[in-house]
């Protein structure tokens, strides 16, 4: 059985996946198909480091600005619509450039995850919400376990928005746990970007800065004026739900900056749960020149 070729790009926030996933996809005729669970929704653009207007001009992306900040975005609606957008980018002899931090979305679509599209229940959300108010999140946390050991085992247990979702999905009938795919496997190159941490963490902080001198509080003001509060899911993404408690006047901007460098250096640490330096699939380069030279040589011996 013939594999079907893409690329990926893996790697922690802010080492520069966008930008060498838009060198491959120029130079090896690709299109690139967002792996990042944030860049989906329009108007966030600052916060999420949305690949710029040029870009997207040149190089098509997909899976970028498809929704409103209020709408539900979920893996099962990635996995169907990043397949779909890979199946059309290979039909034309193109290349699918996957790339984003979102490891569960990257890992989910690489292994071909079945995973089933559930419609999200509100009733049963706020009866759980509200069940981890009351009693705290372990409890939710313990009855995924219970009921799905395999499925606990992928989920932080302080990623309450996870759990309840799992937990959302067993209740309609149906496991949250990935199960083998039927589908035709990838003929995968998987490209990891690294640094070192304290490198890495530099390079976050004068990401942050740059963000919010590019207006990324006024992006915030912006959507909340729009009526996207605090309690959606997409304005839980790194940094908006610092900036919104500035706008709320708890805390001066700048100690919403420092938590916001704070919160991604951490994140960037759990993306490597995800995107492990030890996976053999993963071909590992430091995301210095030398590095990123060398992994671009290597991507073009692939695609021959």
């Amino acid at each position: 059985m013939s594999m079907l070729p893409l690329l990926a790009v893996v790697g922690p926030t802010a080492v520069g996946k966008s930008a060498f996933a838009m060198r491959l996809a120029e130079e090896l005729g690709g299109e690139i198909v967002s792996a990042d669970s944030r860049q989906v929704y329009r108007h966030m653009d600052i916060g999420t480091a949305k690949p710029p207007p040029g870009d997207r001009a040149r190089i098509p992306h997909h899976l970028v600005d498809i929704l409103d900040p209020d709408g539900d975005f979920s893996l099962a609606l990635f996995l169907r619509l990043a397949n779909q957008a890979i199946g059309g980018i290979q039909a034309h002899g193109r290349v699918p450039v996957v790339v984003g931090g979102t490891g569960q979305y990257a890992i989910a679509l690489l292994e071909r995850w079945d995973v089933p599209e559930v419609a999200p229940d509100t009733t049963l959300r706020q009866r759980l919400e509200q069940c981890a108010r009351d009693e705290g999140p372990d409890t939710l946390y313990s009855e995924l376990a219970r009921l799905d050991p395999d499925a606990a085992k992928r989920i932080d247990p302080r990623n309450v928005r996870r759990v309840i979702r799992a937990l959302e999905v067993l209740e309609s009938g149906q496991k949250p746990s990935a199960r083998p795919s039927a589908a035709k496997p990838f003929d995968a190159l998987v490209i990891g970007l690294t640094l070192p941490r304290a490198e890495l963490y530099a390079r976050i902080d004068a990401r942050v800065d740059a963000m919010i001198a590019a207006g990324w509080v006024q992006e915030v003001e912006s959507l909340l004026r729009m009526g996207h509060g605090p309690e959606l899911p997409s304005m839980s993404s790194l940094g908006y739900g610092e900036l919104v408690r500035h706008l709320q006047g708890d805390w001066p901007l700048a100690e919403a900056v420092a938590k916001i460098k704070t919160r991604t250096h951490r994140f960037a640490r759990q993306q490597y749960a995800w995107f492990r330096l030890t996976d053999k699939r993963i071909c590992w380069y430091e995301a210095r020149e030398d590095g990123v030279n060398t992994a671009f040589a290597e991507a073009k011996r692939w695609r021959g």
